[in-house]
């Protein structure tokens, strides 16, 4: 059977770069069904105690459950918005807290995260490296892609030791699976 590897852009932005570069290192993967999700698929309302005591829990938040539930792996990029995550990823992450503390399911993951800048949202991707284990990630690598357009076309990595890097990382989580 198929493994099924989840890749998400952790933005709402719709020409996400973090959802490019996800989408773009899940379809690197030999012998996998990729599943490309979008934020905006989802209506979650902003994640708020008061919100889930009077409404519970949103049926876009149990959808995306289990979806989680039903993959092997997952590939995240995440945005980095003033040092942290998106708050359209932070509010999924939150409702989808509330389900299952172990929000990623002890599956693989190769997490990620890109910007425009040349730290490459290493401030959040250091974040999610901290917390995200706790929350029954299963991190079997790490990468940052700083300067999101200069090093990225339409064929991939264009810096070579970054390309390397990424193949080195790519093939960890393939053995992973």
């Amino acid at each position: 059977m198929m493994k099924k590897v989840v890749a998400l852009g952790a933005s709402n932005s719709k020409k996400s770069i973090n959802k490019i570069l996800a989408s773009f290192t899940a379809n690197q993967l030999e012998g996998v069904e990729v599943l490309l999700l979008d934020l905006n698929d989802f209506d979650l309302p902003l994640y708020g105690i008061d919100f889930e005591n009077e409404n519970g829990i949103p049926e876009d938040a149990r959808r995306l459950n289990t979806i989680l539930e039903e993959t092997d792996g997952v590939v995240v990029s995440l945005a980095e918005h003033n040092g942290s995550y998106s708050a359209a990823f932070k509010s999924a992450y939150d409702w989808l807290s509330r389900i299952d503390k172990k929000v990623w399911k002890g599956n693989p993951m190769l997490l990620m995260a890109t910007s425009p800048g040349g730290r490459g949202g290493a401030t959040v991707l250091n974040a999610a490296m901290a917390t995200f284990p706790r929350m029954g990630a299963n991190v079997v690598a790490s990468f940052s892609l700083p300067s999101f357009g200069a090093n990225f076309s339409a064929d991939g990595i264009v810096n070579p030791e970054l390309r390397d890097d990424l193949n080195q990382k790519i093939k960890l989580f393939q053995e992973a699976l």
